[in-house]
């Protein structure tokens, strides 16, 4: 009877041990990485805003039926295809550009939703970009926006975007944008 009872245990633990062992199995697809030292790294460059004229860095794709009536143009959604450069000039050296769309989220304020990727395409950054979600209180002297992401050495960045007015025609809208960027990666 012994001998059977040690046999029923030794079975026991077999089938017990098999669910852990398949488990294993399917969970082989995923690898474990070490987090390696993360870097802080902070970026100044300026935006180029450019609605107006023959060539625009920026278009309304959609807007609500009363956008035009809103004085904050309430509705209003613009995809941006807009210059990243090292200085305020338009004509200093290209760094990126900022791609994506932003709109008019506030009905009281003008404040803008940014869904955008700021893509660089120069020096060590070449190929990377951060991304950009949050709310842009564009006539506040300076906001801050949060950084949600990144490819290329940016791959998964956070931080925080500071924003400066440098120039607004408020007649066209056309503005220049200086960016003060923390980014942890």
């Amino acid at each position: 009877m012994a001998k059977l009872g040690g046999l029923f245990w030794l079975v026991t633990v077999v089938v017990a041990a098999v669910p852990p062992a398949q488990s294993l199995r399917v969970e082989s697809w995923a690898t474990r990485l070490e987090a390696t030292k993360e870097t802080v790294t902070n970026l100044q460059f300026y935006f180029h805003d450019t609605v107006s004229g023959k060539n625009p860095s920026a278009i309304r794709v959609a807007q609500a039926a009363d956008t035009n009536n809103s004085l904050t143009l309430f509705g209003a959604v613009m995809m941006a295809d807009d210059p990243l450069t090292e200085g305020p000039d338009p004509n200093s050296k290209l760094l990126g550009r900022a791609q994506g769309l932003y709109a008019s989220a506030c009905q009281q304020d003008v404040g803008l939703l940014m869904a955008m990727s700021f893509s660089f395409t120069d020096g060590i950054y070449n190929g990377s970009s951060i991304s950009i979600l949050g709310k842009n209180q564009a006539l506040n002297m300076v906001r801050e926006m949060p950084i949600v992401g990144g490819t290329g050495l940016f791959r998964l960045a956070r931080g925080y975007a500071l924003a400066h007015t440098y120039w607004l025609d408020i007649t066209t809208g056309d503005a220049i944008v200086g960016y003060n960027v923390t980014v942890v990666h």
